[in-house]
């Protein structure tokens, strides 16, 4: 007699013969049977109410005088060259060269005491994108180690509930790569494992060959042209999590196409518990057409990419806003490779010219979609980088021909809208030279815990390692006075 485990039961009907054979193509084993086989008889579950998190990252970090703290009544080298300008909120002002945010300050609101002791890029990566002012034990600022503390991204990945069969954690439109080679630590599962990475999208794959939202805003800080054969904003190549190869997958989804009775009761079957998680991401994001959807962005409509602008920031903001409305729950944007916020030298320019622009354009475009669709509520968002700027304003005539800032750990100023965030509100200042906090200091546990609370996670989650052992996500309260 036949077990269920066995080639084919005579008692098996035509579509679970179908699922099985669904089942090798992708690679997967057969104790998937009896989930598949328990999809015609078990209920559907629902999905959990969608709670979603945008975090943009600004990497090279982001002035707050220039930006969203502007000091009009201080001496000139700490005020620098912009002018405030009011926005819809009375007594909120933030950057002249930020007209359409300004437009929209009901929907937005700002943190603007978050503090953190590190002035060097690795170091600020690491705490702001994992959320931990303590560095880890073995961190190396010259690449991640594999007892880096886990990113955000990772832990979102890990904790939150899948939804329509996507990953959790995805991030885009490429890693953090400086021009130099250094992979920069902070992005990545770390001490959790690398198959806990959150997903890559390499859009964008150019390891810090340009700065800026390249075609139309790309720059160079102190250099000449480079080498831009190949540059272009492309259709994804997903990095896939290991024990999944992608010449593997291509294979599967090949024959797949060629047995679409397979592939559809595939995905009617996919949302059981039991069916493997990572498969069920390569199914969704191989072959659902939504998907395929929010990966070509390049080809959206005119006024769609008009909206967003036709640039490097605008597409992996539209990209983001796609895979949140798809399912995916936290979409990581690096806007900017190679640090391409860190103005040293000539920052005036470059952030009037190339940077505020674009930044402008996508993120209000981004807001406007969310509200209009529905899914502001429910969607977070965060803009921030791995710190801020010094007070005061330098210059370095051996590389730049105008002044800019060094990093600063000391305080920086955080963008966030949707999920809960009220509008128009600041929590937090800084003092009067804009260095360190006045009040309400938050810091990278803070923001961490409200990203986490967004998605809801409840303060006593935990990721399981290995062994079993729990490890709490939650190292600090989230933030205070935005809803």
């Amino acid at each position: 007699m036949m077990t269920a485990i066995g080639p084919v039961h005579p008692q098996w009907n035509r579509r679970h013969a179908l699922q099985a054979g669904g089942i090798s193509l992708l690679g997967l084993g057969m104790n998937h049977v009896a989930a598949l086989r328990a999809a015609d008889a078990a209920p559907r579950q629902d999905n959990p109410p969608a709670r979603a998190v945008i975090y943009i990252f600004l990497s090279g970090g982001l002035g707050q005088h220039d930006s969203f703290d502007l000091k009009p009544d201080a001496p000139d080298e700490i005020r620098g060259e912009f002018r405030p300008i009011s926005t819809t909120t009375p007594g909120l002002q933030i950057c002249e060269h930020l007209p359409r945010l300004a437009q929209r300050s009901h929907l937005w609101s700002l943190v603007r005491s978050l503090t953190h002791p590190y002035n060097e890029h690795s170091q600020g990566h690491m705490v702001m994108l994992s959320g931990r002012s303590k560095l880890p034990p073995t961190f190396s600022a010259n690449k991640p180690t594999p007892l880096d503390w886990p990113s955000i991204a990772a832990i979102a990945g890990d904790q939150t509930v899948p939804r329509n069969n996507l990953p959790p954690a995805v991030a885009l439109p490429e890693r953090l790569i400086h021009r130099t080679g250094r992979v920069i630590p902070g992005q990545f599962a770390g001490v959790m494992g690398s198959r806990r990475d959150p997903w890559f999208i390499e859009a964008a794959p150019f390891n810090g060959k340009t700065y800026g939202a390249f075609p139309e805003y790309e720059f160079h800080h102190a250099r000449g042209p480079e080498n831009r054969e190949g540059l272009k904003f492309q259709a994804p190549s997903l990095t896939l999590p290991e024990g999944l190869g992608r010449d593997r997958v291509d294979r599967r989804l090949d024959l797949l196409r060629h047995v679409e009775e397979q592939r559809v009761s595939l995905e009617q079957a996919a949302p059981i518990q039991q069916f493997d998680q990572y498969r069920q991401a390569a199914i969704s994001l191989l072959s659902d057409p939504s998907v395929r959807h929010a990966f070509d962005v390049v080809n959206a409509d005119d006024e769609v990419q008009e909206r967003y602008g036709r640039n490097s920031f605008g597409w992996s903001l539209l990209m983001a806003r796609r895979l949140v409305e798809a399912g995916v729950n936290l979409v990581q944007v690096n806007l900017g490779n190679n640090e391409t916020w860190d103005t040293h030298g000539n920052a005036f320019p470059h952030l009037k010219d190339q940077l505020y622009p674009p930044t402008d354009r996508a993120l209000s475009a981004l807001l406007d979609d969310l509200d209009q669709r529905g899914l502001l509520d429910s969607t977070l968002i965060v803009m921030a980088g791995e710190f801020g700027r010094t007070p005061k304003t330098s210059l370095l005539p051996r590389h730049y021909a105008q002044p800019g800032r060094d990093h600063w750990g000391g305080v920086q100023s955080v963008f966030l809208a949707g999920g809960g965030v009220k509008g128009g509100r600041v929590v937090g200042s800084s003092d009067k030279q804009g260095a360190y906090p006045a009040d309400d200091p938050q810091h990278p546990e803070n923001l961490a815990a409200t990203i986490y609370q967004s998605l809801g996670l409840p303060p006593t989650a935990a990721w399981k390692d290995d062994l079993g052992r729990p490890h709490h996500i939650y190292h600090g309260d989230p933030i205070e006075g935005l809803s």
